[in-house]
């Protein structure tokens, strides 16, 4: 339901969803993230990409390239370059090959 909403455009549903589905009780995925975080990037949401970056790592869920570039666009897409570059820098400690993006 959170990519369908995405798909289509409406980033505040997609958001929502994301919400209610972290603040019950069902386990997030690396997938469920990157939704939420492409849904972010869309809306020009680029601080709530880099938290939800941020809740992902404190969940112990997987950060993978594909999450880490979505939100390195998110960043893009609204001329945070830095924030692009930090984001960029970080991920060789987290051992995610930046050739791939």
């Amino acid at each position: 339901a959170v990519s369908a909403c995405e798909k289509g455009e409406q980033w505040v549903p997609a958001l929502q969803l994301f919400s209610e589905m972290a603040g019950g009780q069902m386990e997030l995925s690396t997938s469920t993230y990157s939704v939420a975080i492409r849904a972010c990037g869309k809306a020009g949401m680029w601080t709530n990409a880099l938290r939800l970056l941020s809740a992902m790592v404190d969940d112990q869920v997987e950060v993978d390239t594909i999450v880490c570039a979505t939100a390195i666009s998110a960043c893009e897409k609204v001329g945070e370059w830095e924030q692009a570059l930090g984001l960029f820098a970080t991920m060789a400690p987290c051992r995610i090959d930046k050739n791939t993006i």
